[in-house]
């Protein structure tokens, strides 16, 4: 009877193509949002969207650092299933005039919903190969405002090797050096403009966020700047949360909000500064590592009418997730290929709690090449390592197998394994899998798949 009901409120929701946001903001950790417990930012837009949709509180990336986390969300595969784990010169991510990027052979959710007539818009910060072949209009999207990579690597920083900050309009440098301190406020005014453009819809609008950033001192306009209660972090999120509530505000003007899903999360958690702003809280551990910090994230999903409101949901999903899920709510099919995601209708429409299919097949935390834990059910298992990346240059150090209740004991105050021999076995089992199928250190895997590579990279230029 519980199934049949779930299958009929599936089919209900399934009744029109949904328009789909996507908000994907940048090292931002679950501890900035008020809906999430922090007490220093003012964020009423997502606290709005909370209060009016689902929290999901094991909400997972693929990875602790941006590009293999976004080739991810875009593929609904792991990152070294693509080959993304890592840049061409070893690096945990692409930077300017790279040979690497993400295959054009592979599938995105842009070009999935694509092929089911949405209109598609990549506005913000892409990182998934700044050469032609790898720009978002060659991935799926009609068009493309925002920058190839980073806002922190500037010219500055490699005068000899990368060109100024790009602003780009669809394959196109309009601007360079990009203004940063205004790239929140002008690409969500591009956000806004196709929402209006395309309100007949369907369409897709992923906003992948250029701050807060990984500078020491993020970016916001004047109307935030100093207005926080967190120095120029804090400025950042409420920007952030401006620009939400812009989108949200558009969505009620033309009359969208019963046909559109947003999704707010953050590709990696808050990483170290100095002095320190972003919080993970109640996670441990910060941005770029394999820890609860880095990659369990603040997740929102609305829909009225479709999925519950004012709910929590604590089933273990991924950014992985959303490519089969999208694809299935827009009535087409994922790609052929292999994927890692799941079809996640049933937990999105279930208040009430359903079985998550990561708690059969684990979630692996990867480290660029490197497995370091896997997840199952309320279990993480960090693994024995005689040499665990400690860093993103690959410093090797050895380290404990651990085991954490991570579901009810978040912070992980309570080490167990030697209470639970079984489930350490089972996770080690699982672990084992994993390397099999996606490789680990000097182990290639049977399912990997080569990345995109360009022999001779050429700086993109006005």
């Amino acid at each position: 009877m519980r199934l049949l009901l779930l299958l009929l409120l599936c089919t209900s929701a399934f009744a029109a193509k949904p328009n789909i946001i996507i908000i994907f903001v940048d090292n931002f950790g679950n501890g900035d949002l008020g809906c999430f417990g922090s007490k220093l930012h003012r964020t009423p837009n997502v606290d709005r969207l909370a209060a009016e949709g689902t929290k999901f509180t094991s909400f997972y990336v693929a990875s602790g650092v941006c590009t293999p986390s976004r080739a991810s969300l875009m593929t609904g595969c792991y990152p070294c299933r693509l080959n993304m784990q890592a840049s061409a010169t070893g690096g945990a991510v692409l930077q300017p005039v790279a040979q690497k990027g993400l295959n054009p052979s592979e599938v995105t959710i842009a070009e999935v919903l694509k092929g089911a007539g949405y209109a598609t818009m990549c506005v913000g910060k892409w990182h998934l190969g700044d050469q032609p072949e790898f720009l978002p209009t060659r991935q799926g999207f009609d068009d493309f405002f925002g920058i190839p990579y980073s806002d922190d690597m500037t010219k500055d920083k490699k005068p000899d090797l990368w060109p100024e900050l790009p602003l780009m309009r669809g394959e196109k440098v309009i601007e360079a050096p990009a203004d940063r301190d205004h790239l929140v406020k002008r690409c969500t005014e591009e956000a806004v403009r196709f929402i209006e453009a395309h309100q007949s819809g369907p369409f897709f609008l992923y906003l992948p966020h250029t701050m807060p950033g990984s500078t020491q001192h993020p970016f916001s306009s004047e109307k935030f700047r100093g207005k926080s209660a967190n120095g120029e972090y804090g400025d950042s999120v409420e920007e952030l949360d401006w620009s939400t509530g812009e989108i949200m505000a558009a969505l009620k003007r033309l009359k969208l909000e019963e046909t559109t899903l947003i999704v707010w999360t953050s590709d990696n958690g808050a990483v170290k500064r100095n002095p320190p702003q972003g919080s993970n809280a109640p996670y441990r551990g910060s941005g770029y590592d394999t820890s609860e910090g880095a990659m369990r994230m603040p997740c929102v999903m609305r829909w009225p009418g479709k999925i519950p409101a004012a709910a929590v949901n604590d089933a273990l999903c991924s950014t992985m997730d959303m490519l089969p899920t999208l694809a299935a709510l827009a009535e087409t099919k994922p790609p052929q290929h292999k994927i890692d995601g799941h079809d996640i209708r049933p937990i999105l429409f279930d208040a009430a709690g359903t079985k998550s299919p990561w708690d059969d097949d684990g979630f692996f935390f990867y480290r660029m090449e490197q497995l370091q834990a896997v997840r199952a059910g309320d279990w993480k298992l960090y693994l024995p390592l005689e040499g665990k990346f400690a860093n993103l240059q690959r410093k090797r150090e050895p380290v404990k197998l651990a085991l954490y209740d991570v579901r009810h004991d978040v912070g992980e105050e309570h080490e167990v394994s030697a209470q639970h021999p079984e489930i350490v076995a089972k996770l080690t089992a699982l672990a084992e899998k994993a390397r099999a199928d996606l490789g680990d250190v000097d182990r290639p895997g049977s399912g990997q798949r080569e990345a995109g590579f360009i022999e001779k990279p050429m700086p993109l230029l006005p």
